[in-house]
C-alpha cells in the first residue's frame, strides 16, 4: 500500500499544489484546510504515515496540531514535518519541541520538501532501535556500545556515543540542543548549549571521513544523515 500523507494547510493553492506533487511521487494525499478539520480527521483515521503541518492555521495552530498528534498513542510515532514562514530559531525550536520531526520554511523548494518527506518515511519504515546501524563502512552497535569504521573500533566517550546513537536511531530527525541536553545529560544538570557543541565536535573528529553523518542545523541543533 502507498504511504498516506495528510496535508494540513489553509491556503488552497498551496495545499492543492502539495497534493499534486506528493501524489506524483506515488503517495496518497489528503488535505485538511484547518487545524480543527485536521483534528477531526486524525481522530477517526489512524492510517496516515506522515503529517505535513502548516504553522499558521485558523482555529487551531500547527503547534497545537503537533501536540494533539503526539498525545494520541495511535499517532504519537508518526513523522511530522512542519511548514512555516517563521524563520527565527526560537520559532523552529518551538515547533520541534511541540513534536515536529523536521521543518521547512516558506517559500520552499518542492524538490527539497519531497526529499524531506522521503527521508522521514524511510525512518518510519526502519525497525525501532535496531541492534546495528550501518552507513557504508561505519557501524554503530547499540547493544555493545561500539562504533567501528571497517574493523577499526572508534574510542568514543560515553556522552559522544549517546549523542551518536540517539541521532542515528532516529535518522533524519532534527534534535535541538536543548533536547539533546535533556535526553543525554539530564534536566537536573546545568550545562550550556556550548557543552553539546563541544561533544559533537569531539565526536566528528573521531569519526573522520564519516564526520558528515552528523549534520549541523544552524541555530537549532543536529540531525543524523544515513547516506554519504
Amino acid at each position: 500500500m502507498n504511504n498516506k500523507i495528510l496535508i494540513i494547510e489553509d491556503e488552497a493553492d498551496i495545499a492543492l499544489l502539495l497534493k499534486a506533487q506528493i501524489e506524483s511521487q506515488g503517495y496518497q494525499a489528503e488535505i485538511a484546510y484547518s487545524g480543527l478539520i485536521a483534528k477531526d480527521i486524525i481522530s477517526v483515521d489512524k492510517t496516515f504515515d506522515l503529517f505535513l503541518v502548516d504553522w499558521m492555521l485558523p482555529n487551531l495552530t500547527g503547534i497545537e496540531v503537533c501536540k494533539f498528534i503526539r498525545s494520541d498513542s495511535s499517532t504519537k510515532d508518526i513523522p511530522i514535518i512542519m511548514v512555516t514562514a517563521l524563520t527565527q530559531a526560537e520559532n523552529i525550536i518551538e515547533g520541534l519541541d511541540a513534536g515536529a520531526d523536521d521543518y521547512i520554511t516558506k517559500p520552499f523548494d518542492m524538490d527539497i520538501l519531497l526529499a524531506r518527506i522521503r527521508a522521514q518515511l524511510r525512518r518510519k519504515e526502519k525497525p525501532t532501535n535496531p541492534d546495528i546501524i550501518k552507513v557504508e563502512d561505519l557501524s554503530i552497535d547499540l547493544g555493545r556500545c561500539c562504533v567501528k569504521i571497517l574493523n577499526d573500533e572508534i574510542n568514543l566517550t560515553h556522552t559522544e556515543f549517546r549523542i551518536l546513537s540517539l541521532l542515528a536511531t532516529e535518522s533524519g530527525k532534527v534534535f535541538t540542543r536543548e533536547q539533546l541536553i535533556k535526553t543525554i545529560i539530564g534536566e537536573d544538570v546545568h550545562v550550556t548549549n556550548r557543552t553539546i557543541d563541544t561533544h559533537v565536535a569531539g565526536l566528528r573528529k573521531k569519526l573522520g571521513s564519516y564526520s558528515d553523518v552528523v549534520r549541523t542545523i544552524r541555530g537549532i541543533g543536529y540531525r543524523f544523515i544515513d547516506t554519504k
